[in-house]
């Protein structure tokens, strides 16, 4: 077979391989976007949290949506869950085991293993989780990740209900940290441009993503890789 007809034939396949991936990827993001939830399932979180209405319990199913979204975006990494209320449905959505089963099957293509929900700390592990977490999060909203005027929903609903066991989030809280407040975590802790260690700043390092970018569309140009950024001292903001 002449050389130039293997060419093409190889140039073929990897052009097929990539389309045939992008449509895989989209078909799955549109399923976890239009996925019904198991009948009765936004109704255990009542027991959990009774003093959410039943508009409070579909915000968090959709919260949750974004979680799944973040999962698939980032190329099925470790990611970390920020919010104590969405965690608390993921758990119970488990819990129906075939649905939830079949679900990471076809919005997957395998199984999404639970991990608790995690704040900014000593684990590097959920550091970088969290901080994946956030990225895709911020994308998904069309909001730019590095400079961020507002919550994504998965970083929100805790703060909004002000749930005494959540974790409360703010874009940017430099100035309640000057005021002493210690309870709250950073959106600006995942954006810094300084991984030093010796700053006080608390900030992740985006230097290694120099291929990804926020842009209009909400997309990232490398898919957000994860390379060598940690939290630095104090990031955490305090204990909750």
């Amino acid at each position: 077979m002449p050389l130039f007809l293997l060419i093409v034939i190889a140039v073929l396949g990897i052009f097929l391989f990539v389309f045939w991936s992008r449509w895989r990827s989209a078909a799955r993001a549109d399923y976890i976007r239009t996925y019904m939830f198991p009948p009765g399932l936004l109704d255990t979180l009542i027991k959990l949290r009774p003093e959410l209405s039943l508009k409070d319990r579909q915000l968090v199913a959709r919260a949750l949506r974004q979680y799944f979204l973040v999962y698939l975006k980032s190329g099925y990494q470790h990611i970390s869950m920020p919010s104590q209320v969405v965690d608390d449905l993921w758990h119970e959505f488990i819990l129906y085991t075939k649905n939830y089963e079949l679900f990471c099957r076809k919005a997957f293509g395998r199984f999404m293993h639970h991990t608790p929900a995690a704040v900014l700390g000593q684990s590097r592990r959920n550091n970088d989780g969290l901080r994946r977490t956030w990225w895709f999060a911020c994308l998904e909203e069309n909001i730019n990740p590095r400079k961020a005027t507002r919550l994504p929903l998965l970083f929100a609903l805790d703060g909004k209900w002000n749930l005494a066991d959540g974790f409360r989030y703010e874009p940017d809280c430099s100035a309640l940290r000057k005021n002493g407040d210690g309870t709250v975590y950073c959106g600006g802790d995942f954006s810094g441009s300084s991984s030093d260690s010796s700053s006080d700043s608390g900030s992740y390092d985006f230097s290694g993503d120099s291929g990804s970018g926020f842009d209009s569309s909400g997309s990232s140009s490398d898919g957000g890789s994860d390379s060598g950024s940690g939290c630095s001292g104090g990031c955490s903001g305090g204990g909750d």
